[in-house]
């Protein structure tokens, strides 16, 4: 391990919800969490980033049907329908030549296939959510009243950076529950010439959508993904958002009673938005061609008044 980091013990990643907390630190009624790092200075620097033009998707498409249920209506040309000669058309001016399609899709997008966002109401600790709200506010009716995904509504716009410890370990992608720790991620910086700083999106690369892509390997319970130990360095380094090939923490988790301590910690007491199950194969393969792993990140939530996170297609442009 990296001077300064070492592997914590479940006491410490229980620590954690007190000395990783910012309850309190942008006031009382703060929704946003660690999207405060994301200033208007920051997103300034972030489009200055861009000196290639070359902008790149980080989410998969989402099968339909497949992982969304589908209920599709067609009204082919009003003048190919039988009786069509007698059917009154007074919603459209230009009536027998009018036809159309149209969906009614749903999905549920928590969980390890659907690029999504979860925002800080997703996640409970001690019946707490972000900047000690109850769980209580959130109704099954209503969905949450606290810290839904409507707090980013304005998108998050900021600087991302990549880094591709898969590239770093040498391997084509990391193996199920193997876990990424903060000298991995100071590697992969020295390697690739950058820094995460205040603000910035960090997304990080296990190789598991390149195992998807080539392998069809499907999400099972054991996953590779962040440690518990990178929770303290992405405090540190005031990051406002992290992303991940995986459902982020890696699985097992190797601490009892903490099933997912990227979500609980970084939700409940740190306000971390999350960046779940992100293709970053063209990403990655962009930033190497290019010799640049930052770049511009738009990401732009569905405003579903209430709900703990959207299906998101976050945009890299370098």
């Amino acid at each position: 391990m990296t001077a300064g980091w070492s592997v914590p013990t479940r006491d410490d990643v229980l620590g954690y919800f007190d000395t990783l907390s910012n309850w309190g630190r942008w006031g009382d009624d703060d929704e946003l969490g660690t999207l405060n790092h994301v200033t208007d200075d920051v997103r300034r620097a972030a489009a200055r980033v861009v000196r290639h033009g070359r902008s790149v998707s980080c989410a998969w498409e989402i099968a339909v049907p497949g992982e969304m249920e589908r209920s599709t209506t067609t009204c082919p040309c009003a003048a190919d329908m039988p009786g069509a000669e007698d059917m009154p058309v007074p919603e459209f001016p230009h009536d027998r030549r009018w036809g159309f399609s149209s969906e009614r899709l749903g999905l549920t997008f928590h969980g390890n296939t659907v690029t999504h966002i979860d925002s800080p109401c997703h996640i409970f600790w001690d019946g707490a959510m972000y900047n000690g709200r109850p769980h209580s506010l959130v109704d099954a009716a209503t969905g949450s009243a606290w810290a839904a995904v409507t707090a980013a509504a304005n998108g998050i716009l900021t600087r991302g950076v990549l880094l591709d410890v898969a590239r770093v370990r040498d391997v084509p992608w990391l193996e199920p529950g193997q876990g990424v720790f903060p000298d991995d991620l100071e590697e992969a910086e020295r390697r690739q010439g950058v820094r995460v700083r205040a603000g910035d999106a960090v997304f990080l690369r296990t190789g598991r959508g390149r195992a998807r892509h080539e392998a069809g390997a499907a999400p099972g319970v054991a996953q590779a993904g962040w440690h518990a130990s990178c929770l303290p360095w992405l405090h540190e380094r005031q990051v406002a958002l992290i992303g991940a090939d995986t459902p982020q923490d890696v699985q097992p988790s190797g601490y009892e009673g903490v099933l997912m301590p990227i979500h609980a910690v970084g939700l409940v007491a740190m306000g971390l938005w999350l960046l779940d199950n992100c293709d970053l194969e063209g990403c990655a393969t962009t930033a190497a061609e290019l010799g640049q792993w930052d770049f511009h990140l738009a990401v732009a939530p569905i405003r579903f008044a209430g709900t703990s996170g959207s299906p998101v297609n976050p945009i890299a442009t370098f």
